[in-house]
Parts: structure tokens; C-alpha cells; sequence
């Protein structure tokens, strides 16, 4: 989320709003972030998005300065128009990941700007349950989370008055579980540790390649993940043993395992599920 300098109105008509939509799909574009849901207000913009390339840092600087000089070539003035670096909040993905969602396209809805979300031109909610794929955000990641339109409408019923269960920690603002969070917090101070021994700068995810995990665990198991037969125990169990190893070590989304053939059979919330019955040793 950003916020204009002095609480300025920056998208102050459907021209500068179209011009910040057009900007924000060059840069997913050029910088390689996926966006799952957006919605701008007057003041300041609110994106959901998963930092595939590593390059959040100048997917936001980049998107922020040049918005920045088209307001003020048409505003006038100098200066700052964003009041500082972009706020961040780390996400857990499942229902926090739903509840993020819901929260910001329910912004109109409390500024009681409009009665219903799906009044409201300048967020996602346009972009899910239409039938074809959407050039600005991965509409079909979020109505696999959401299964159907009418989940969807339920949770923006329910949650309209409801925030989000933030916490505050040492790497900034998280949305998760209790394990989640110790988890952030963990990761964030071994990367803190390893810069301060080689004097670089790490990214948060560290992860092994997915190939190379796999190929690994077809050595280990004596046979390739397409002959794994999941019409039996043994099968099923090797299923949730790779999807653990391909979502903790590979650092793996729910969607990217879906494309494995060995997954493509499931939803996504029956990954999340198997995910988390597999951690808790039941296949």
C-alpha cells in the first residue's frame, strides 16, 4: 500500500486512474510480479501481489515515480507525491490470504462510497468469475482460492465490518497463524545474520531449485513422480511427502505445484489441505 504526501487526492478523476491501471500492467509485465487483487482509492492504492521475481523494490519505485510524474505534469507543483516507501504486510496464503482479499475490496464499501463492492470500477473484483483470463491480475489463482462466485460474495458479506488480524514484528506487519509468524520472524533473522557475515543484502526466500528437489526424490524413492500411483496408500503418501518438499524447500505456491501433473487432479484448497494433513503426518 502507498499513501499520497499530506493525504493529497491523486486519483482525482477516471483519467489518472486509467493511466495508474496502464502503468501497473507495464510493470507486471516488465518485472515479473503477479498481482491477485488492487483497488485504488483517492488518497492511496492498495495491491495484493506475490514478489515472483525478487524485484518488489523496483516494481514499487518504478510504478511510484512514474505516477509520480504524470500527476505532476498535470497537477503542477514539486515534490514528493507518495509520503514514504511503499507499507508492506507479509501474507500467509489459504483463508488469511482470502481475508486480505476481502479486506481490500472492501474499501469502497466502507468509505461508503458504494453499497455493494461490485459497484466499484477501479478495484479486481471485476476481473474474477468472468469466464477468461485477465491481463492485469491471476484472476483464475483466486477464484481456484475462493472455489465459487458465490464464496466469494459470502465473505465480502461477512467481513465487511471485520480488519485484519495484523501482527507487528521485527521484519514489519505479517497476516497468519501463530506458527506462521514465528516462521517470518525466524527466516527474517537468519537472513539478517547471514548478511551481517558476508555484507550482502539476501532476498527473504532462499530456496532449492524445484528440478533438482525432484529429481532427488526420484532417486530416493526408486522411481519417477509419473509412475507414482495415487489409487493406493504408498502413492498418496509420496504425493504429500513431494508436496511438502516442493512448497518448504522449493518455496512453491499452491498454483506453481498444481502444474505437476502428478498435482493437476487437485484444487487448490485440496492442496491446502493435504499440505496440511501431510505436516501433521496424515496422508
Amino acid at each position: 500500500m502507498n499513501r499520497s504526501i499530506r493525504g493529497e487526492k491523486i486519483f482525482f478523476d477516471n483519467k489518472s486512474r486509467a493511466h495508474f491501471i496502464t502503468l501497473l500492467e507495464e510493470k507486471i509485465d516488465l518485472l515479473k510480479q503477479r498481482v491477485l487483487a488492487y483497488c485504488l482509492m483517492d488518497t492511496h492504492y492498495h495491491l495484493i501481489l506475490q514478489n515472483t521475481s525478487g524485484r518488489l523494490s523496483d516494481f514499487m519505485r518504478q510504478l511510484n515515480g512514474q505516477f509520480g510524474m504524470y500527476f505532476r505534469k498535470r497537477v503542477g507543483g514539486a515534490g514528493y507525491v507518495f509520503q514514504s516507501r511503499f507499507k508492506s504486510t507479509l501474507i500467509q496464503e489459504d483463508r488469511y490470504l482470502q481475508m486480505a482479499i476481502i479486506y481490500v475490496l472492501l474499501n469502497p464499501v466502507r468509505k461508503a462510497w458504494v453499497t455493494s463492492p461490485w459497484e466499484y470500477e477501479w478495484s479486481s473484483i471485476g476481473e474474477y468469475f468472468k469466464g477468461v483470463n485477465s491481463h492485469l491480475v491471476d484472476n483464475r489463482f483466486v477464484e481456484e482460492l475462493f472455489e465459487t462466485k458465490t464464496n466469494m460474495k459470502e465473505r465480502l458479506a461477512e467481513w465487511v465490518n471485520i480488519g485484519l488480524p495484523v501482527s507487528d514484528t521485527r521484519l514489519g506487519e505479517v497476516v497468519g497463524d501463530g506458527d506462521f509468524v514465528d516462521s517470518a520472524v525466524k527466516r527474517f533473522d537468519r537472513r539478517k545474520e547471514l548478511e551481517k557475515s558476508d555484507g550482502s543484502e539476501m532476498d527473504d526466500r532462499k530456496f532449492e531449485d524445484a528440478a533438482r528437489l525432484i529429481k532427488c526424490f526420484e532417486a530416493e524413492k526408486g522411481l519417477k513422480i509419473e509412475e507414482i500411483d495415487t489409487g493406493n496408500h504408498r502413492g498418496k503418501a509420496l504425493r504429500a511427502e513431494l508436496l511438502v518438499l516442493l512448497k518448504d524447500k522449493a518455496g512453491l505456491t499452491y498454483s506453481e505445484i498444481a502444474t505437476f501433473p502428478l498435482f493437476g487432479s487437485l484444487k487448490y484448497s485440496s492442496l491446502g489441505m493435504l499440505y496440511r494433513r501431510a505436516k501433521d503426518g496424515c496422508y
